[in-house]
């Protein structure tokens, strides 16, 4: 559960800020640089992320990241199961509440 968590929040995130460096959505995450490059390539793997090339400058060249259709319904899929198990939690919650 805690690496779909990973991957939804990287996804979550790509696709706000699709053209943020590694080391910016490695710190908006809260993750070292080798933690989200293992998610990119899971993710890559996956065939959810592409990754695109393009030339800031003639010296460096940056990364745009680009969900892909199967990324975007995982995201959502993601979404939705997070959101169940969630609501589920807050009933369990309540219902102990009641019977004290």
């Amino acid at each position: 559960m805690n690496e779909n968590k990973d991957h939804f929040e990287l996804l979550r995130i790509i696709q706000k800020k699709p053209d943020s460096t590694q080391r910016q959505l490695a710190k908006d995450l809260g993750f070292s640089l080798g933690k989200l490059n293992y998610c990119i390539k899971g993710l890559q793997l996956r065939g959810l992320l592409k990754l695109k090339y393009f030339k800031n400058n003639p010296k460096k060249i940056n990364y745009l990241y680009v969900l892909t259709p199967k990324g975007i319904a995982a995201k959502t899929s993601i979404t939705i199961n997070f959101m169940k198990m969630r609501i589920k939690e807050y009933k369990e919650l309540k219902r102990e509440l009641e019977n004290k």
